[in-house]
């Protein structure tokens, strides 16, 4: 593997096809709001999960980059600014998200670097495989963020569950001192 566990290296990168994988899941296409109505960017809400979800994806092993192609988005002049610590990209006026990702993993192959690419699309994953480049399925992602949000919901009710009583947070000998002088051990 081209990436190295030494501080400063170089996690490998991840390029997320950001409209591709929200076209093809519920979680993201729900929260598409107007449209019909044609008022404001009908897709802000999906691409505000998908990217917490990549992060959360992502945390400790991936440099994150979604790439969304703004031909068809209300502002296509929109600003490409970290988010939760994922790089996000929006295709500038002329220009597809395939091109924008084709670019991202020519310049890691250069670097060389390690680089994913979340993608459904046939032509980018023909464009883009070859060493040293893995080819994730739009699906897989979302199955996968899908077993993160089982397990954090999972954490979240077991925490809950848990009692917080003076009595639970004493250690055994503590506990067992106390018993004896209110006579009940």
């Amino acid at each position: 593997m081209i990436v190295s566990d030494r501080p400063g290296a170089q996690r490998e990168l991840l390029v997320v096809d950001g409209y591709n994988v929200i076209f093809k899941s519920e979680r993201y296409l729900s929260l598409a709001d107007g449209l019909d109505r044609g008022a404001g960017d009908p897709f802000d809400r999906s691409r505000e999960l998908l990217i917490a979800d990549v992060a959360a994806y992502a945390q400790g092993r991936y440099d994150a980059v979604v790439v969304f192609d703004a031909a068809g988005n209300v502002s296509p002049d929109r600003p490409n600014l970290p988010k939760a610590g994922v790089r996000v990209i929006f295709s500038a006026t002329g220009e597809t998200a395939d091109t924008v990702i084709e670019r991202l993993v020519t310049e890691s192959r250069l670097a060389p670097r390690a680089v994913t690419v979340v993608t459904s699309d046939n032509t980018i994953r023909a464009t883009v495989g070859g060493i040293p480049v893995t080819r994730i399925s739009s699906d897989v992602l979302i199955h996968d963020v899908g077993d993160i949000v089982a397990d954090v919901a999972r954490a979240n009710e077991e925490r809950s569950h848990h009692k917080l009583t003076l009595e639970d947070r004493l250690d055994p000998k503590t506990r067992e001192k106390l018993n004896r002088m209110l006579g009940r051990g």
